[in-house]
């Protein structure tokens, strides 16, 4: 407490002057009403609550809540409005070893502040014990390093937004960070590079719609934490994968905070969520709701941990001092508390009604649907999703694995989810790798995996198909590097992943050797093709598609430099404009994503076979062929009247007859062209081996697949019923 009365700005004036009113319980957070701002925590277990405001000089008024309605701390302030600055002081035991951690002398952060001041400094103390001491010896002196929420203005123009609503089964996503996507583009003015503005320049809004994707799926922007250890190495947290606030688009990416204005982060975060929409574009946000950047009993103290921490965090039932920790972070939030849940309903709500975002994709899901320890689909987060009428209706992708104990629940989750599906992702990386024996496991990937998604009433879509992503090798790594080289980060190349499943083409690392360039490139275009050519929803990390390199780095996420942002004067021209053409094939071609998995049906009194497996001599595939560990090529035919749906105007969807041949091994085939679907002739769209290759030929004729390759064919005696209509 300061020993001299501070001068108060008018607005702080007029509230000690008009006195606290009651105020409301609901909703919780600081809420303005164009008179004055309500605010409301919720602490089942504090004694006493004081709102803190704090004027532009950081002089700190204190004002009891002593209103509490069914645990919330409640109270209406008349004028004060937006921009104002607040924290709160908690009272109760410091007992760790009861699981109880209040400090009234640390100035907390709101859970659901809209808006923070800034990021977290440490050198002001956010450690509710004293460092260097066990953490049963609380802390005395003041702390005041946590960020500080700010009233926002929520009103916001969003007169002529339009949600795209694109269906799972049109969807193209493309993995990005706010920051790395732009932070070095020449187009991008310089003070909006990695920023929110950056990406609704209209250089990057152009780049995003001619490649053809349908979403942007965003690493978290939700204010994160940079964690000491990585800061005294002077790196951070990039990835941003260690949440302090739900409610509050991250200041970091913000180019209105650059100028001094860190509440602009919300209507800059606004804008550039409608300037995708108006490209067509939707927003994914990655999420972390199952673990805080406050870490385990030795972490700091910003929030959380210092309001009720027995209500916000797992605790262990027979010794409350130490956490579960499901998330490899330190701590697991507590999803069986009602308040929880609440907060991770309220946030997810708050960004669809508020923010306009389009989906989510939750990091470690499988720590979610934990009940007590194991995993359960039936958990209460998933049933109050499944009811909710707004969260219900937006994209839902789980991460369906943590670090606990049957944590890998791929293919497990409810039916309203699409899942990361990290099985066709290694099986994938497994087949161009060249290991044999893998057949079976890639006609079920090339077909929407119904060995995983099937029996559950989901459909092809559910799975999202990735060979890459933010938490590993990007695309031309993964075809230049077998080990994992992330001396960069400071851990001795002990962090990140060992089993990667990649193949470095003969040398590990860059090389001049032109052989080896010209086969990493083919197999860069391998795994795009069969990413985009096959069924269920394509997920693209960003820069994949212009040869992204990480320098062999498959856990860059402390790396906020050149080693994670897009190279933009060096891309890879030929990829990119393959990459375009691959997807330009995927939104022309309803065969190759199918709303419904392949089954066979009768047409006018005959047996169809929407999807027929073929060996490299135009032979049906038999079960001695799937089975056979040396069987390393594929053909498969999609009967372009076998889709059995209909158009966007309700009318029988037809497609062209389609043959899709891939193969792995180290030595060209011949394979021979099969007359399947009253096809005579079949003209090539697609050849990973020669970009500029095009050939017709005959039913019965040889082509040459050559190794290690992907040729994709079209035959249009079937005429489509109409022009594939626009969206569909």
């Amino acid at each position: 407490m300061t020993t001299t009365e501070p001068i108060l700005p008018v607005s702080l004036v007029d509230a000690m002057r008009s006195g606290m009113r009651p105020g409301n319980a609901y909703p919780l957070g600081a809420t303005w009403d164009g008179k004055g701002t309500n605010f409301a925590l919720y602490s089942e277990n504090a004694t006493a609550v004081e709102l803190c405001l704090f004027d532009e000089d950081g002089n700190e008024t204190r004002l009891p809540l002593t209103e509490q309605t069914a645990f919330v701390w409640h109270g209406f302030l008349p004028g004060i409005g937006p921009g104002q600055r607040y924290g709160y002081r908690v009272h109760g035991e410091y007992a760790p070893e009861k699981g109880l951690r209040f400090n009234p002398n640390v100035v907390l952060l709101d859970p659901y502040a809209k808006a923070l001041d800034g990021t977290e400094r440490f050198d002001r103390g956010v450690f509710g014990y004293v460092t260097g001491e066990e953490d049963t010896v609380m802390q005395t002196e003041e702390q005041r390093g946590a960020p500080l929420g700010i009233v926002i203005d929520p009103v916001f123009n969003w007169v002529g937004d339009r949600k795209p609503n694109i269906p799972f089964h049109q969807s193209v996503i493309y993995e990005t960070h706010v920051k790395g996507l732009t932070m070095t583009h020449p187009d991008v003015p310089e003070a909006l590079r990695g920023t929110y503005a950056g990406v609704a320049t209209e250089p990057v809004l152009k780049y995003l719609k001619d490649l053809g994707i349908t979403a942007v799926e965003f690493l978290p922007v939700h204010q994160h934490v940079d964690d000491p250890f990585l800061l005294d190495k002077g790196l951070s947290n990039y990835w941003g994968y260690s949440t302090l606030g739900f409610f509050a688009p991250d200041v970091r990416y913000s180019a209105a905070a650059r100028r001094g204005d860190p509440a602009g982060a919300v209507p800059e975060f606004k804008n550039m969520v409608r300037a995708l929409h108006d490209a067509g574009i939707e927003v994914i946000l990655d999420v972390v709701y199952n673990h805080t950047a406050e870490g385990n009993h030795l972490g700091p103290t910003m929030s959380f941990k210092g309001i009720d921490n027995p209500t916000y965090y797992r605790l262990v039932a027979d010794n409350p001092r130490f956490y579960f920790d499901y998330t490899g972070t330190g701590n697991s939030l507590n999803v069986r508390h009602p308040q929880t849940l609440q907060l991770i309903m309220d946030s997810l709500r708050y960004w669809v009604t508020e923010m306009h975002v389009d989906g989510f994709r939750f990091d470690l899901a499988s720590t979610l649907a934990r009940g007590l320890h194991e995993v359960d689909q039936l958990s209460g987060f998933f049933t109050i999703i499944h009811q909710d009428p707004v969260i219900s209706q937006v994209k839902l992708i789980a991460e369906p694995w943590d670090v606990g104990e049957g944590g890998y629940q791929v293919g497990n989750f409810p039916v309203n989810w699409a899942e990361w599906n990290g099985i066709y992702r290694d099986d994938m990386r497994a087949f161009w790798k060249g290991e044999g024996g893998l057949a079976s496991e890639i006609g079920y990937r090339l077909t929407g995996s119904s060995d995983l998604y099937q029996s559950d009433g989901r459909k092809p879509y559910a799975s999202i198909n990735f060979v890459t992503a933010h938490d590993g090798f990007t695309l031309r790594d993964a075809v230049t590097y077998e080990h994992k080289h992330n001396e960069a980060n400071g851990e001795g190349n002990q962090d990140g992943h060992n089993h990667n499943l990649t193949w470095n083409c003969g040398v590990e690392g860059e090389t001049d050797d032109p052989g080896i360039n010209r086969l990493r490139a083919q197999q860069q275009r391998n795994f795009l093709a069969t990413l985009l050519l096959g069924q269920g929803t394509p997920m693209i990390l960003g820069g994949d598609e212009i040869g992204r390199t990480q320098r062999g780095n498959n856990n860059a996420y402390c790396q906020d430099n050149e080693i994670s942002w897009y190279d933009w004067q060096n891309i890879d021209a030929d990829l990119l404009a393959f990459t375009r053409r691959l997807i330009a094939l995927r939104r022309a071609h309803p065969a190759l994503r199918r709303r419904k998995f392949f089954s066979g049906r009768t047409i006018r009194g005959q047996d169809v076979r929407d999807i027929v497996w073929l060996r490299f001599d135009g032979e049906e595939m038999s079960d001695a062929d799937w089975n056979n560990p040396q069987t390393q090529s594929l053909g498969m035919f999609l009967d372009g009247e076998g889709l059995n749906d209909v158009d966007a105007a309700g009318r029988p969807l037809r497609d062209d007859h389609l043959l899709l041949l891939l193969s792995s091994s180290y030595v060209d085939l011949p394979f021979r062209l099969p007359s399947l679907g009253g096809c005579d002739t079949w003209a090539l769209l697609l050849d990973t081996s020669d970009d500029g290759a095009r050939e017709k030929l005959r039913a019965g004729e040889e082509t040459t697949l050559r190794a290690r390759s992907v040729k994709l064919y079209r035959c249009s005696r079937v005429a489509r019923s109409a022009p594939v209509p626009e969206g569909e």
